[in-house]
């Protein structure tokens, strides 16, 4: 069976280059294209797709607002078609919030000629979504007040030399929200690679940023890995961890992508095992792909520990799966344990104890 296709944007041309695309994959059809989403609910009742893609911006109702009834309505994978502007990655960012999949960027220059080039990219994307587990969800509230936070460490003087080390792909943005908001502000230093383009980061760093107890920001590379705060990797650049004398520092290295992707997963990984060794706690997230098994694997022979998000809570659970199956992991657990499972690990070795 043929993956059905939805298409929802008000340009003619854009849905004319994603027919097009998606048609031209053996295992995926159109079954309809809507400039707007009026015309959209009509061809939903009609058509019955597996997938949607959906622009970001658009007449009588934006795509925000049609995400939003959708996901209470009738909960199917979207993936969002975005802009290349900061606005256009805000609202992506908040599309992903409410329930969207993953999504794609319109290239800035041809639109014709770019959308194509993106083929490849744009037929995965679809085929994750169709094999995704539709989570909807409710926008968190601002300030830091979107989850339970737990309990600080009872050492105020956090040592620098614990480090938790993040990886994930489709589901991710949320997922590493999920985990980060639970962290008290006295957590030790995070690294995160989230596979994301370039132009995204900046918006999801500094909406965590805003959520989150720990301080995060879009790592620009040189700077010293503190407690309470989490460095995410740019969209354009792998980030790895490397030690500066008695420091941690994050560097930005813009080598080839790794396993189809910079920033890599695993280049993160291994910089961790190498640099921090057992002092490291390892955590993948949900994503499609194999990207950061090799890399935990590398962590958990240098001593470090890892967990991995378990089937259940994953939107794709594909980098777990394979970081388990190569026995790179120590724990599996659901997302909601993983912060506790952590930062009990680092109690339970001597560094630091939970408050009670």
């Amino acid at each position: 069976m043929k993956i059905k296709v939805l298409i929802v944007d008000d340009s003619a041309l854009i849905r004319g280059v994603m027919r097009e695309i998606i048609n031209s994959q053996p295992d995926m059809e159109v079954v309809g294209v809507a400039p707007d989403p009026i015309a959209a609910r009509d061809l939903i009742k009609q058509t019955n797709p597996d997938v949607l893609t959906l622009d970001v911006e658009m007449p009588k109702m934006d795509g925000l607002e049609f995400l939003e009834k959708l996901m209470r309505l009738r909960p199917m994978p979207v993936v969002m078609v975005s802009s290349l502007t900061e606005r256009g990655s805000e609202i992506t960012m908040r599309a992903l919030e409410i329930g969207a999949v993953d999504f794609v960027t319109k290239p800035k220059m041809s639109i014709q000629s770019g959308m194509l080039e993106y083929t490849d990219l744009i037929a995965d994307k679809i085929r994750v979504a169709a094999r995704a587990r539709i989570k909807p969800r409710t926008p968190p509230a601002q300030g830091g007040q979107s989850g339970a936070t737990l309990a600080s460490l009872r050492n105020p003087l956090t040592s620098s030399e614990k480090l938790i080390i993040i990886g994930a792909s489709t589901g991710g943005t949320e997922a590493i929200k999920d985990f980060l908001v639970q962290l008290p502000p006295d957590s030790p230093g995070i690294l995160i690679t989230q596979h994301m383009p370039e132009g995204f980061t900046r918006s999801f760093a500094n909406r965590l940023d805003k959520l989150c107890k720990i301080s995060v920001q879009e790592a620009e590379g040189g700077e010293r890995v503190l407690p309470g705060h989490a460095y995410l990797a740019p969209g354009h650049s792998h980030l790895l961890l490397v030690r500066s004398g008695a420091n941690y520092v994050t560097r930005l290295d813009q080598g080839p992508p790794v396993n189809r992707h910079r920033p890599s997963v695993d280049v993160l990984f291994h910089s961790a095992a190498v640099a921090a060794g057992k002092n490291a706690v390892g955590v993948i997230l949900t994503g499609m792909g194999k990207d950061g098994a090799a890399g935990m694997l590398e962590m958990k022979k240098a001593g470090g520990y890892n967990l991995a998000q378990d089937e259940a809570s994953c939107v794709v659970f594909g980098m777990p799966k394979e970081a388990i199956a190569i026995g790179a992991t120590h724990e599996v657990a659901p997302l909601h344990e993983l912060p506790r499972r952590v930062l009990e690990f680092f109690a339970a070795h001597g560094e630091r104890a939970l408050r009670v």
